[in-house]
């Protein structure tokens, strides 16, 4: 057992987008995402993805609409439901939690 420095490890960030295991809980992941930059439209066939907002904002887009999520802000996106994250600004830094093993499909963004 060891503490995760989230704010630490969200300064060292230097990628437009990184995704990082942080821990683990039974069968799920929680994630830290450092975001400048869109991810691709996609969806989670065997799994939820829970986005909770700690630094900016994250805009998740679907569809037929588009979530603003600012710090303390959280949401679930249910399985197999196409999506794609964004900051809202300059960056975001979000923690996710999905289910390991969690599959990932691109799909189009029309």
């Amino acid at each position: 057992m060891q503490a995760f420095d989230i704010p630490r490890a969200a300064s060292e960030a230097g990628d437009p987008y990184l995704n990082r295991v942080i821990a683990r809980a039974n069968d799920h992941v929680v994630r830290m995402s450092v975001m400048t930059g869109p991810y691709h439209w996609h969806r989670h066939p065997n799994s939820d993805e829970t986005f909770l907002t700690l630094e900016g904002a994250v805009v998740i887009d679907f569809r037929d609409r588009s979530v603003l999520l600012g710090p303390g802000q959280i949401l679930t996106v249910p399985a197999g439901v196409a999506h794609r994250t964004r900051p809202h600004g300059a960056r975001s830094v979000n923690i996710t939690v999905e289910r390991d093993g969690t599959q990932t499909e691109a799909v189009d963004a029309a």
